[in-house]
């Protein structure tokens, strides 16, 4: 009440001030007639002078009085009588005055609005109990406000009118209302609900509407509006510090356009019992209009409608946003769904899987379809996107790490074999998941990570550990490709049952004890050695044969050589041989030829002896036979040269002369003679047996 007396003395003061500034300005307006009618009577000693008024400022009093006095000086330098003036002066502010105070003239501006305050009543009546705005006339604020223009009958003496600025609303803010008067709010709201009153600028209509005192969800956007100022508190961003606010909660919500908005509201009836986040509410335009969302049963708290991007009045009294990144799922995955609202589960997963269920689109639990490759708004905070990759996945039991980490726990295995050996082996497993299994993965196990875990290890592990029993270190290291084969197979039925598919399975290092494997290597070692010798022993042997083989290579010329001459010989053999026995045979024939011719000569021989023994008798007929014989073989009876001695010195000179000279001359041959008629020719001259030529004679033939 002493913030209201003070603000009514407040008012009345600058209600005076604002009449005498009125008055002034008045009579100021008034004085230029005034003075052209001294004018007119004064003119033959009145100079023209031009006059300025000086405008009239409100609330300064003292200039009023200054800007009067000016005049009065111009008043007596035009010529101008101030006893002239001064009546009409007061006349006209009567005239002026009296409407005014007695008429209860109130002028509002375009740009204003008016508050009036009632300070009494006639009948003496008062506001409810527990109302602060008169809706039927009582003393005190009243809820009808006055728009610009003149307004009568606000007398001063009963009426306090308070003249305020329109409220605006710059572009990109909005505008929170606090009612001042109103029906109390229900237990279960926080908020004022939203009633027909022209954006809060007819508070009669908010008051008889069941407008709510306090906080409204309704809100101002960007625009002027005409508030009563005595009921409704604006807050806005200039004011907001003021309020506890930020200016950043007052203006426009923006939602980047990679971005997802998860609501919370803080009205509406309390989530139902098991129930993570409010229900989708159809109609309330994404949350700006709140009383529509009340109305449709909306739930307080977090909701499972999000916003996405652009811009939205939202009022901060009734809705927070956050913004979390839309879900990626990158190329070569596929995202799991697994949803913590919605319908009741309706399993659509079919007899045959009874290991977990599969739901249809906006139903709880494990969407039967997966998310593929891409951005997509899911609110984040009510379901799950478990990533599930569809390429080919290496899982490595040994110190080495893949990029997806799924295998960074699991480490080499420790088997023990046949023969009491234990030792280490590294295996890669290679896994594929398709894109439509991968639901019934994760409805399965839960993650790919708890497939890993909880699935690949156990089963992996132990089928190495029994397998390696039943061999023996030696056996495993020897037969490894076996051992592999054999295991892939077992692991891919196995796996098919998780519906996994298993690409292939690698034995990597074995590592046995180091015991056993130096017996091992000193046995290899002597083995390799053994065979190094054999090698040896073969490249000797074969260099042998090489340089063999080399001699024979140079002697083959000479061989095929020998062996062509060997063939020709044994040809030329055969040859001579039939021409041997060719010739023996001609001989043959022709000694027997001979024999015979022999036979038949010696037998006409004999035939001739015995006729010419018997024509010449035996004595004559050898002579004559000798004689023949010695001329057929040229016997020489008489020498070429003979040398004598007649009792001289010169006989042999004379013989060796005649010798040179036959030599030179005759050279052997004879000249015919008449017991020659025939040269005799001795090409050669032939020797006896002791050297000494023969003795030729020549007898004479008969002619």
């Amino acid at each position: 009440m002493k913030r209201f007396s003070s603000l009514l003395g407040t008012r009345k003061q600058n209600k005076v001030v604002r009449l005498a500034a009125s008055i002034v300005a008045t009579l100021a307006m008034a004085a230029p007639t005034s003075l052209t009618m001294v004018g007119s009577i004064h003119s033959a000693n009145a100079t023209p002078v031009k006059t300025t008024t000086a405008p009239v400022q409100q609330n300064q009093t003292k200039s009023n009085i200054a800007q009067l006095q000016i005049s009065r000086t111009q008043y007596q330098a035009a010529g101008i009588n101030p006893v002239v003036v001064v009546p009409i002066l007061v006349v006209g502010g009567l005239v002026i005055f009296v409407p005014l105070f007695f008429g209860g003239l109130v002028v509002i501006g375009e740009r204003e609005v008016g508050i009036v305050v009632r300070k009494f009543t006639l009948s003496g009546r008062g506001l409810p109990a527990g109302s602060l705005i008169a809706l039927n006339g009582e003393a005190g604020l009243q809820a009808d406000t006055l728009a610009p223009g003149w307004h009568w009958g606000y007398w001063p003496w009963q009426y306090s009118v308070k003249k305020d600025p329109v409220v605006v609303v710059p572009q990109g803010e909005i505008a929170l209302i606090v009612a001042a008067d109103g029906q109390p709010n229900p237990p279960e709201r926080i908020l004022g609900k939203i009633v027909s009153c022209d954006n809060f600028q007819d508070a009669r209509k908010f008051l008889t509407q069941g407008g709510e005192k306090g906080r409204q969800m309704g809100f101002l956007t960007a625009g002027t509006y005409r508030i009563n100022t005595a009921l409704f508190k604006v807050i806005m961003a200039a004011n907001a510090s003021t309020h506890g606010m930020t200016p950043e909660q007052l203006r426009v919500y923006n939602l980047a356009s990679d971005k997802v908005g998860i609501v919370t509201t803080l009205d509406g009836l309390p989530i139902s019992a098991g129930e993570l986040a409010g229900p989708i509410i159809e109609g309330h335009d994404n949350f700006q209009n709140g009383q529509k969302f009340i109305n449709g049963g909306g739930r307080r708290g977090l909701q499972e409608q999000i916003l996405l991007s652009g811009s939205w009045n939202l009022n901060p009294w009734f809705v927070q946003v956050e913004q979390v990144p839309m879900t990626e799922i990158p190329i070569g995955y596929v995202g799991v769904v697994i949803s913590f609202v919605g319908k009741a589960h309706q399993d659509v997963s079919g007899a045959a899987f009874t290991h977990g269920n599969l739901v249809n689109q906006g139903h709880k639990g494990v969407w039967v379809e997966p998310l593929y490759p891409g951005k997509h708004p899911i609110n984040s905070r009510i379901m799950k996107i478990e990533l599930v990759p569809t390429t080919n996945i290496v899982l490595n039991w040994s110190g080495r790490t893949e990029r997806h980490s799924y295998d960074a726990k699991l480490a080499s295995l420790t088997v023990r074999s046949r023969d009491g050996f234990a030792f280490d082996l590294e295996v890669a497993q290679i896994i594929h998941v398709g894109a439509l299994d991968a639901p019934k993965v994760i409805s399965r196990v839960g993650a790919m990570q708890n497939l890993v875990d909880h699935v690949l290890e156990p089963t992996i592990g132990n089928y190495f550990r029994n397998s390696a029993q039943d061999y023996t270190v030696l056996d495993f290291l020897t037969a490894r490709s076996e051992r592999q084969s054999e295991a892939a197979e077992y692991i891919k039925t196995a796996l098919r049952a998780y519906d996994v598919q298993a690409i292939d399975t690698l034995i990597g290092d074995i590592q046995p004890p180091a015991s056993l494997m130096q017996t091992q290597t000193d046995r290899k070692i002597a083995e390799e050695e053994r065979k190094t010798y054999e090698v040896q022993q073969m490249a000797q042997t074969q260099r042998q044969q090489l340089v063999r083989e080399t001699a024979l290579a140079d002697i083959q010329q000479e061989m095929v050589k020998s062996e062509q001459s060997v063939h020709i010989a044994d040809l030329k053999a055969q040859a001579q041989i039939k021409q041997a026995t060719g010739e023996a045979e001609g001989t043959k024939l022709r000694s027997i030829a001979e024999a015979e011719g022999i036979r038949a000569t010696g037998n006409a021989k004999a035939e001739t002896y015995r006729a010419g023994v018997e024509a010449l008798g035996p004595q004559g007929y050898t002579a004559m036979q000798l004689m023949q014989i010695i001329g057929d073989r040229n016997v020489r009876l008489i020498p070429d040269v003979l040398v004598g001695s007649n009792g001289s010195n010169n006989g042999l000179v004379d013989g060796l002369l005649s010798m040179i000279l036959w030599n030179q001359t005759g050279k052997g041959e004879l000249t015919p003679t008449p017991l020659h008629p025939q040269p005799v020719v001795n090409n050669g001259q032939s020797t006896t047996e002791n050297g000494l030529p023969p003795i030729v004679v020549n007898f004479p033939v008969d002619k």
